[in-house]
């Protein structure tokens, strides 16, 4: 009997359920908070414009530092480096459910998307680590990613559950207890490991450049409904966002390690791919947004309802993940992707149904739809972006693709509530009516359509190429 190798395979178990259990609080915490926001607008007293920065922030800061992140960890160590971000996240979590003013929570949240994109790559590098190449290792990331979908599924329920039961704030109280006993098993469980063989180069400046360029993108966005797109504070913000983007750019053609090699955009397939993750969650993020919120300020469900009225989206997610992978390999990515998008954008136009009387079958027949074109778009999107790079940058490649969807998940919302809040604002006439909080959840619907149809038109025109062949 092999005593040592048993402990071996237990120890390796309990490390990535460890790993496990940090992914799966990082995706749930996003859909909790979804769920949670008409409670948090009340709350605190947020403008219907500016609830979207309580998802931007999170997303806005994950995307800027993911990929700064990933070279952090292999550089300064895995285990060093998930214990940072596990321990920034549960600061910051814990600093969102003790705030008091939209301030206090949107600078929380920002903290926290740090936190996530300081620990995704870190232990995402150390499963690679741990577990050897081939079966055993593609089994223990299928796991890692399958607890990502059950997050985001969980998230939803959880989230109206604890809100109703006890508040908004303990959405973010869970992650502390949860996040202190994570860093004290890292300790035991962890090995710690670092790539000897990594660039020392980190590229600081690109990843700040960018992040500050997005806030304020997004700022300026926000700001269209308060001030007018032609006001000064707008047309300011939105020129130093512009200033900031081409400061990034000129940084990345300088630098000797740069965070996004200028290069990659001369690759077609991976500009198209990206472009495609970008649609679909640009268009599919804002519908969810205002869909759990017309359920709440206008037909009065609870949260709880509202949670599991987004679960048929989560559930046709993976369902799509599966007929996406086997659409592609009949039909090829592109036709899957321009299959998928618009799918998404069929969903928007159904649950533009909606009227200030009723509309839950249209809600809850808008998110099955969303969500199996989301997820067949999204595997076929994946590869394609992925298989357009050599083996050896195949990470930074998955990498861009992640941040070109949480770009477009940020943006997406800013542009689309913004005009929702400014439509509303235009036939009210200062006091809101539910007729006109539907006319303007309408309008961003409307408007979701049209960007995944515009991302039909990326996938239709960027990713030519040979068709796959058919089975016979």
């Amino acid at each position: 009997m092999d005593v040592r190798g048993d402990t071996r395979v237990r120890r390796k178990g309990a490390a990535l359920a460890l790993l496990c259990v940090a992914q799966f609080v990082d995706v749930l915490d996003v859909n909790a908070v979804i769920v949670a926001l008409h409670s948090i607008g009340e709350d605190l007293g947020f403008s219907q414009a500016g609830l979207q920065w309580v998802v931007s922030a999170y997303v806005l800061f994950f995307a800027g530092f993911l990929l700064l992140s990933g070279r952090v960890a292999d550089l300064w160590g895995r285990r060093r480096t998930f214990v940072a971000g596990l321990a920034l996240f549960t600061a910051a979590s814990l600093c969102c459910g003790l705030s008091v003013s939209p301030e206090m929570l949107v600078t929380s949240r920002a903290f926290q998307g740090l936190g996530a994109a300081i620990t995704a790559p870190a232990a995402l590098s150390i499963i690679t680590t741990i577990f050897a190449e081939g079966s055993e290792r593609d089994r223990a990331v299928a796991a890692w990613t399958a607890v990502a979908a059950g997050g985001g599924a969980a998230g939803l329920l959880l989230g109206g559950l604890i809100t109703d039961s006890l508040g908004w704030e303990w959405i973010f109280f869970v992650n502390v207890p949860v996040g202190a006993a994570g860093i004290v098993l890292s300790y035991v469980l962890l090995p710690e490991s670092r790539d000897i063989s990594a660039s020392r180069g980190l590229d600081l400046l690109g990843a700040g450049t960018v992040t500050a360029g997005l806030v304020l993108l997004v700022l300026g966005l926000t700001r269209i409904e308060e001030a007018g797109f032609g006001s000064s504070p707008t047309l300011a913000t939105l020129g130093f966002a512009v200033a900031f983007f081409g400061a990034f750019v000129f940084v990345e053609w300088r630098v000797a390690h740069p965070l996004i090699p200028l290069e990659l955009f001369r690759l077609r397939g991976l500009v198209g791919a990206a472009l495609v993750a970008f649609a679909l969650t640009a268009a599919t993020a804002p519908v969810s947004v205002l869909v759990t919120l017309y359920l709440q300020n206008t037909l009065g469900y609870s949260a709880s309802f509202a949670g599991l009225a987004g679960l048929p989206f989560s559930l046709c997610v993976i369902a799509g993940s599966v007929l996406g992978g086997r659409i592609a390999g009949r039909k090829g990515g592109r036709a899957t992707m321009s299959l998928g998008l618009a799918v998404v954008a069929t969903s928007a136009l159904v649950t533009a149904g909606i009227t200030a009387e009723s509309g839950v079958r249209y809600v809850l027949a808008g998110a099955a739809l969303s969500g199996l074109g989301l997820g067949c778009a999204s595997v076929a999107s994946t590869a394609r972006g992925t298989s357009a790079v050599e083996e050896g940058k195949r990470g930074l490649a998955s990498g861009f693709m992640n941040t070109s969807a949480q770009v477009g998940t940020a943006l997406g919302l800013a542009t689309l509530l913004t005009l929702a809040a400014t439509r509303t604002a235009a036939l009210s006439g200062g006091e809101e009516s539910a007729e006109a909080l539907v006319a303007g959840y309408k309008v961003a619907f409307f408007l979701a359509a049209g960007v995944a149809s515009l991302g039909m038109v990326a996938a239709l025109c960027c990713l030519r190429g040979p068709k796959a062949p058919r089975k016979r």
